[in-house]
């Protein structure tokens, strides 16, 4: 099949890009070739490549800068979502839209179904529920996927962020109550690849297996970057209350998913999270052309 990914430049573009299976014909486009926000540049892109399967991997995703540009996170997170499904029901394309964590509250202390009420408490995650509602709203074939704590050793991201900051800094403190799952880009990219193979639909969740908060994902960054030689010292890392790290946008204190739809429709068992992070730092270490 031919399938265009939208945000190909992005961590998601890029992890899609390095294990597609080889019976699909990719299409890579980013803002440079295509403007998602735009209809008539999603008409041309469509009728020129006529793909069979649209995954948009495009978002707006600074989280705190949404609270500032309310408009310009809604033009890409829904309105541009709308668009894409409004042309892929011309066209009888099927659209996969990635969602995120973002849109739970966070006040429940069992792992969100897919079916769980959102009341996401940020402008980004209130953007990316109504762009999750447009494709529902618009298109019979469709697959929304949402994930969490997405990171890669492409891009920028939380464990890449950490890197530097324990390579230069004396000391870390990281909040310790906010409650999720980290997720390998790569563990997104394979699900959807065998989600296109099973044809599945409806709303799935997909991120690695286990629990964590950011404090426990920055230890476990530093204890695995040591063995492997990507940090030479150890800093301490100190746990702090989200009260204590004031930002724009509000997070949910606990985004836990629950992947059992996932692994039961789609026959597969996601990775622990720890593992898939040691994996994306082998993976990062070669790109820095170090040895083993």
């Amino acid at each position: 099949m031919k399938i265009l990914i939208t945000g190909a430049n992005g961590q998601l573009g890029y992890e899609l890009q390095h294990s597609c299976p080889p019976q699909h014909e990719l299409i890579l486009t980013d803002i440079d070739n295509l403007d998602i926000t735009n209809p008539a540049s999603i008409e041309q892109v469509l009728q020129q490549y006529q793909p069979h399967i649209i995954i948009n991997g495009a978002a707006y995703t600074a989280v705190d800068k949404a609270e500032s540009e309310p408009e310009l996170a809604d033009k890409i997170n829904h309105l541009a979502v709308q668009y894409l499904a409004e042309a892929a029901k011309k066209r009888a394309i099927k659209l996969i839209q990635i969602s995120t964590d973002f849109i739970f509250d966070g006040t429940q202390a069992l792992p969100y179904a897919v079916d769980a009420k959102a009341h996401p408490l940020s402008v980004y995650g209130a953007t990316k529920w109504r762009g999750e509602e447009a494709v529902r709203n618009t298109l019979a074939d469709y697959l929304i996927i949402r994930t969490s704590w997405l990171y890669s050793a492409h891009g920028h991201n939380f464990v890449k962020t950490m890197l530097k900051l324990m390579a230069t800094k004396d000391r870390l403190n990281v909040i310790y109550d906010q409650i999720g799952t980290p997720t390998w880009a790569h563990t997104l990219a394979s699900t959807i690849w065998t989600a296109i193979d099973q044809k599945a639909t409806g709303t799935l969740h997909c991120s690695d297996q286990g629990v964590a908060s950011w404090y426990d994902f920055a230890v476990a960054i530093q204890e695995e970057a040591l063995s492997l030689g990507l940090l030479d010292k150890t800093i301490p890392i100190g746990s702090i209350r989200t009260v204590s790290y004031p930002t724009p946008a509000t997070r949910p204190a606990f985004s836990l998913m629950d992947k059992a739809l996932t692994e039961s429709t789609l026959g597969i068992t996601l990775p622990y999270w720890r593992n898939s992070l040691r994996n994306m730092l082998l993976q990062y270490r070669a790109t820095l052309g170090m040895n083993a």
